[in-house]
């Protein structure tokens, strides 16, 4: 299989390159259920993060381990939006994805609770990988309707030519020259 480098802080990883069509390959990078490279990314995404932030933001799944990573390292209370309403949800925001990367549809819901919190709050929007940002954007109009005002987007790592402005620590290439297609 083919691998691509990748070195954030001390911690390097070789990506496996996968087909994503029939005449594309990208290095696929997964942090969940990798600690150490979570961390790395962590510690160079907090250097980014405005110090006026008052929260932090981001999507469930894949979201979560680094929101959890920054918000520990900053001391910052985090929200998470789900990919799909719970029972337990209160009066939930629901906000649909204006177009998804996968070409899958996709909603996203924040429990009313949480969306309480965000009222006034400066907040940042984390991901761990951009591609589009419509995700992001997403998350964005989720904010601004509970009353929060959103800072940025931050990003561990981008990949694509995102809709949005984002503040990343790594750009990963959208195409691998010579990969086997």
């Amino acid at each position: 299989m083919d691998t691509f480098p990748l070195t954030v802080g001390s911690v390097t990883r070789a990506l496996p390159v996968v087909k994503v069509s029939p005449t594309r390959s990208i290095p696929l990078i997964e942090m969940l259920g990798d600690f150490e490279l979570t961390n790395a990314v962590a510690d160079e995404l907090v250097k980014l993060i405005p110090l006026e932030t008052e929260m932090l933001f981001t999507v469930e799944t894949s979201g979560v381990a680094l929101g959890h990573a920054v918000a520990e390292r900053l001391n910052l209370p985090y929200k998470v939006a789900r990919r799909h309403r719970r029972s337990y949800f209160k009066n939930p925001l629901i906000q649909e994805v204006e177009g998804m990367t996968l070409g899958v549809h996709d909603t996203l819901w924040l429990d009313g609770r949480h969306a309480e919190q965000l009222v006034g709050k400066r907040v940042s929007i984390l991901a761990d990988v951009v591609v589009s940002g419509s995700t992001n954007a997403s998350l964005a109009k989720l904010v601004e309707r509970a009353g929060g005002i959103v800072l940025g987007y931050y990003s561990g790592f981008v990949q694509g030519e995102p809709i949005i402005p984002v503040n990343y620590v790594y750009r990963l290439p959208t195409q691998l020259e010579g990969t086997p297609v």
